[in-house]
């Protein structure tokens, strides 16, 4: 059998077109020596705002577990009053610590649950079915709105400024779910977009753009997403988005006709 023999830098190549986002040389620098969250360096200070995080988590892992035994209507519309609640707490939180990335995270997530994923649309009900399936339209676009605003602090504040800058794992598992969480409301409006139209702010960029922007977006956000821990997004990445796989299926071709069928990729 005819064996083929690629150079490192064969294999890099190859590497990229599988994953767009990848560079060999760039890893996360984790330093557990770091404050936990860059912005809060004093411990006692950065323990009293966890707390607070906590206390509202607590409060929606309790909710969710009514909400299974919930049946009637009634009990629904007390469940999404609940869950406002904690919208509003976490606005409270972030109003009194407003670089506090994982409180704009966690907020995202309640509106996702509220939502859905495909709350950038005209049409948002979708699998899984949103708290919310049919809001207001002004209510929907605020949302809509305040949970791309949330997610995209977080990656500001949290992005370090070069690749090699260390940061702490908290730091990273947090910028990570910030990214991935974006990811899917963008390949969510993505996957509906022939059938729906786009319904965002026009101060939104994103109100521009066409389904392929929203699969690009996407991908890059999931590889973002792995390269700070999430491997489930990282492998994700490359299948959603378009140019990295007509730019494989290309190579593919080119290599199986130069070398045949020893080739494999």
């Amino acid at each position: 059998m005819t064996t083929v023999s690629l150079s490192r830098h064969d294999i890099n190549v190859l590497e990229k077109i599988k994953d767009p986002e990848s560079n060999p040389a760039a890893g996360v620098v984790i330093d557990s020596a770091l404050p936990r969250d860059p912005h809060i360096v004093d411990h006692s200070v950065y323990e009293r705002v966890m707390e607070r995080e906590r206390t509202i988590i607590r409060t929606l892992q309790a909710i969710e577990t009514q909400l299974i035994s919930f049946q009637s209507e009634e009990d629904t519309d007390k469940t999404i009053e609940s869950y406002k609640t904690c919208v509003s707490d976490f606005g409270n939180l972030i109003s009194d610590y407003p670089l506090y990335a994982s409180a704009r995270n966690n907020r995202a997530q309640i509106m996702r649950r509220l939502y859905g994923d495909a709350m950038l649309l005209n049409y948002t009900s979708t699998m899984p079915m949103p708290l919310i399936p049919q809001p207001e339209q002004a209510e929907k676009k605020k949302a809509a709105m305040e949970t791309l605003e949330d997610m995209d602090t977080a990656v500001r504040l949290l992005t370090p400024p070069l690749p090699s800058t260390p940061m702490s794992a908290q730091a990273a598992r947090t910028l990570s779910m910030a990214h991935t969480q974006r990811a899917a409301i963008y390949l969510r409006t993505a996957k509906l977009f022939s059938d729906r139209q786009l319904d965002i702010d026009d101060s939104r960029p994103e109100a521009s753009w066409s389904r392929v922007d929203f699969e690009e977006a996407a991908s890059r956000d999931l590889a973002l997403g792995g390269r700070y821990g999430n491997q489930i997004a990282k492998a994700l990445a490359v299948s959603v988005n378009p140019t990295a796989k007509l730019c494989g299926q290309i190579v593919r071709e080119a290599m199986q006709k130069e070398y045949g069928s020893a080739f494999e990729m």
